[in-house]
């Protein structure tokens, strides 16, 4: 019995590890943890309202994530991305997504494709609900599913870190404008080429869908909301 409640508390660990990621995920994207800013776990924690073993565990996870970067001795700095890397993510982002969704056009079964219109569906309408969080993850699934009805598990990771590296900042302001919608919707419309077979069509799409992504996370940068900074509110402990 002592191997059991050893166990549960383990879960419950983890569970606990997973949510102040999910809280701290969050607030990085509401622009709520600034970006070169450092913060301390023990800080974080006593807004959370958690003790600081998860939140140092949860850092470290976003840190293998590239989202933020250890400082000894003072805590997490917040990492920064420039417009430079920012164009060259999305330069490789277009060489090797554009023609990989050419050939998945030609390639994917009607059936294989038909089962990405739930995501489709996900991501317009957490958009609409103001869900970033939920707008993000679907928005990761549906590009690295589809990529991955290429065959190809090296260039569906290449794709998912250079996601990591060029995630979005200060989503709310742009979420608050509507201008997220429109975004989402062109995942309805390249699923609907690609179950069409039209392969040129399909590769347009992509191509002008990480311009567009490109161009919301210019806005974003060009015109930050001002938020308070130090409240993120406690983490519901289930």
């Amino acid at each position: 019995m002592g191997d059991l409640k050893q166990h549960s508390l383990i879960k419950a660990q983890e569970r606990l590890r997973d949510q102040v990621g999910h809280a701290l995920r969050a607030a990085l994207i509401a622009g709520e943890l600034r970006p070169g800013s450092v913060y301390s776990a023990p800080g974080l924690a006593a807004e959370l309202g958690v003790s600081a073993t998860p939140v140092r565990e949860a850092m470290l996870d976003l840190a293998r994530e590239g989202l933020v970067e250890p400082v000894r001795n003072k805590g997490f700095r917040i990492t920064e991305v420039s417009e430079r890397e920012l164009d060259q993510c999305t330069e490789l982002r277009t060489l090797i997504e554009v023609p990989t969704v050419g050939r998945v056009t030609e390639l994917a079964t009607r059936e294989q494709l038909e089962a990405l219109r739930p995501l489709a569906e996900e991501i317009v309408t957490n958009a609409r609900e103001h869900n970033l969080i939920g707008y993000l993850e679907a928005d990761r699934r549906f590009h690295l599913t589809l990529l991955g009805l290429a065959g190809n598990d090296r260039l569906v990771e290449t794709v998912g870190d250079l996601r990591k590296r060029s995630r979005l900042y200060g989503l709310t302001g742009l979420d608050e404008a509507g201008k997220l919608v429109s975004s989402a919707e062109e995942h309805r419309e390249l699923l609907d080429l690609m179950i069409a077979g039209d392969r040129a069509a399909a590769e347009e799409c992509m191509t002008r869908h990480l311009g567009h992504v490109r161009s919301l996370w210019a806005e974003a940068r060009d015109e930050p909301v001002e938020r308070p900074a130090g409240r993120l509110g406690p983490v519901r402990k289930n």
